[in-house]
Formats: structure tokens, C-alpha cells, sequence
């Protein structure tokens, strides 16, 4: 496994570890602050494993493959720990797995049939997308733990929160529903075939 693929893999790791310091710990502020960190540098871990392939001739189909699924059990953890803490609504978590489901049942599909479906520029937009939401929220939460910790925590802002992510969301899914479309639409003669 090369250098690229073990950063990869590193990033199903971190999310174990970002999903511990969230909600394990869910009483204590400071771990609020370890899993913005960790997450942080699982996201950049996504950034580094591509740039490192392609200026080291490392891309494989094994990295093809396990760089997008890597991204999606990173993301799609984050989205079902907001849905735990009640911060995300359930129908916009679905429509995301739903979306994940589907494209990478598709590409997993097409490997047993001999073909690798790349990630594609939408679905690259999709990641950037979702990945900024989750840092927003994250933002929030470490903010808050700190606001109420220094007990100049205003409740009101609970609804601009609530109102704010609510929006971000909205926008978040069109572009992950947008993505899937185009997805399947590109790769519509492959498809086809099947």
C-alpha cells in the first residue's frame, strides 16, 4: 500500500476518533475543541492523498476506489452525529445517504464488472460543500461549549443557529442531489451496458 493509500485509510481512523471526542464525551467542552481539530485533519488528509498520488504517479484503482468511500464514511459520521444532537433534520441526512448509497452501489457495481468510476468534478463540488457545512457546525459547537463556559452563552442565538444551518443545509443537499444526477448522467452509457 502506498503513501497516498495509507493516508486514505488514516481518514476511516480519524473518524472513529473525531465521532469519539463529539459525542462520547459529549458532556465535556474541551473535546468539542479535539474533534473540530481531528476533523480538520481528516478533511485535509483528503486534500493530501490526492495532491501526494498525483505528483508521486500514485494513483491505483485501490485509491480510485477508497479515497471517495473514505470521504463519505467521514461525512456521512459528522451528518449522523448532528443528527443525534439534534442539529440536522432527518430528512436532509437521508436524502445525503440515500445519495451516497446509490452512486456508490454503482460503482462498486461497475468494478465487479471490470470498469472504475472515478469520482467526478460535481461530485468533488458535493464533497467541498458538505465539508464546509460540517466545519460551520463544528465552529458553532466549539463556540457555544465556550460561550456557556464562560457564562456569556445567549440563548437567542440558539434560533440564528438553528435558522443558519437549517439554510446551509438546504443548499448543501440541492448540490449533493445535483451531484448524483450529473453522476449518472455522465456515466449513462456505462450504465447502459450493465
Amino acid at each position: 500500500m502506498n503513501t497516498a493509500n495509507k493516508i486514505t485509510m488514516s481518514r476511516i481512523f480519524l473518524t472513529i476518533v473525531f465521532l469519539w471526542f463529539l459525542l462520547w464525551w459529549e458532556k465535556v467542552w474541551w473535546t468539542k475543541v479535539i474533534s473540530l481539530i481531528v476533523f480538520t485533519v481528516a478533511a485535509l488528509s483528503d486534500f493530501f492523498d490526492g495532491l501526494i498520488a498525483k505528483r508521486m504517479n500514485m494513483i491505483t484503482d485501490f485509491g480510485k476506489l477508497m479515497d471517495p468511500i473514505a470521504d463519505k464514511i467521514l461525512v456521512l459520521s459528522a451528518f449522523a452525529a448532528f443528527l443525534q444532537l439534534q442539529i440536522i433534520n432527518v430528512w436532509m441526512f437521508m436524502v445525503i445517504v440515500s445519495r451516497e448509497i446509490l452512486i456508490t452501489s454503482l460503482r462498486l457495481f461497475a468494478l465487479n464488472k471490470g470498469k472504475v468510476l472515478s469520482a467526478s468534478r460535481a461530485g468533488k463540488h458535493k464533497t467541498v460543500s458538505q465539508m464546509s457545512v460540517i466545519f460551520l457546525i463544528l465552529g458553532f459547537i466549539v463556540f457555544k461549549e465556550l460561550m456557556v463556559r464562560f457564562y456569556t452563552w445567549n440563548p437567542d442565538w440558539d434560533n440564528l443557529f438553528k435558522w443558519s444551518v437549517y439554510l446551509l443545509m438546504l443548499f448543501t443537499v440541492g448540490v449533493t442531489l445535483y451531484s448524483g444526477l450529473s453522476y449518472l448522467w455522465e456515466n449513462r452509457k456505462i450504465i447502459a451496458k450493465f
